[in-house]
């Protein structure tokens, strides 16, 4: 039998960056059309951004174009992944509960499929992001969307166990701290930064959460003007355990490849034990795992 010289390389991840407006069928065109790429390229899992799906307008618009989690879109989705056979981090997609009528509100869900196309871990975005950043217009997310409920404990994948979480959940290190103790191995960030927030705090945040929990950082972005209202700022990127700034994304929709490394991120976390060094002793739980 001939090995595939596949089976001995490192695992290879894509991710993707977009622009997304509130066209849904043109939304997931481009997104399909990079998901095939990354599937040309040999990646085993590709990294989709927050609100792939669609940008919208306003909270009402927001409302209207959402769907629930078996609706047709995320049908779409899973048949794209079984036919590319890889795995997708969908990175927040505007999910309709239940009540979703009653509350006129929906959640910002991070959905994890298979290469099979099924989902394997939803997370409910648990920190929402109602700012005023002068400069770069206010955001209020909970207008439109409710708080997810709970962390996701990590998921083993072909690219290593996953810690799920999207864009604002980074300022909240307690967050990457339970997920990296709960044994994480990757974190996650599909994010729609802001043109302010973004050239200040964009990739000095995702390396200090790379850093701190000896974990690899992905974070596919979204990119350019979505609609007259709004802008993103892009540069999707993945950060190794050490901090360094291993791929990006260039300017505008595309993608970029990064290998992930475990054997290293397990060298590194011997080297430098600071998760045995904690002192749960003189600040609590902060940082312990979920329960």
């Amino acid at each position: 039998m001939a090995i595939s010289s596949s089976s001995w390389e490192l695992p290879l991840v894509a991710v993707c960056q977009v622009t997304s407006t509130p066209d849904k069928q043109e939304n997931f065109k481009t997104c399909a059309e990079l998901v095939r790429e990354a599937a040309r390229l040999g990646a085993c899992l590709a990294f989709l951004p927050e609100a792939f799906d669609f940008i919208a307008r306003d909270p009402a618009e927001t409302l209207h174009l959402s769907e629930p989690l078996g609706g047709n879109l995320l049908g779409k989705y899973t048949q794209l992944a079984r036919e590319c056979g890889l795995w997708l981090s969908l990175g927040g997609f505007h999910e309709r509960g239940q009540d979703w009528e009653q509350t006129q509100k929906i959640y910002n869900c991070h959905v994890l499929l298979n290469d099979k196309g099924s989902v394997v871990a939803t997370y409910r975005k648990t920190h929402l992001c109602d700012v005023e950043i002068p400069g770069q217009g206010p955001m209020h997310e909970s207008d439109s969307t409710i708080p997810g409920p709970s962390l996701e404990s990590p998921v083993s994948t072909p690219a290593g166990k996953i810690g799920l979480a999207i864009c604002y959940d980074m300022r909240f290190p307690e967050l990457s701290l339970a997920l990296a103790q709960a044994g994480a191995e990757i974190l996650t960030y599909p994010s729609a930064f802001g043109s302010v927030t973004g050239p200040a705090h964009w990739e000095v945040l995702l390396r200090a959460r790379a850093i701190e929990t000896q974990c690899y950082v992905v974070a596919a972005a979204q990119c350019g003007r979505h609609h007259e209202k709004r802008a993103s700022y892009g540069h999707s990127m993945v950060v190794d355990p050490w901090g360094t700034v291993v791929a990006r994304c260039p300017e505008g929709p595309g993608l970029c490849l990064a290998r992930i490394d475990l054997r290293y991120l397990r060298q590194l976390r011997q080297h430098l034990p600071v998760f045995q060094h904690r002192r749960p002793d003189l600040y609590g739980s902060l940082g312990h795992p979920p329960s």
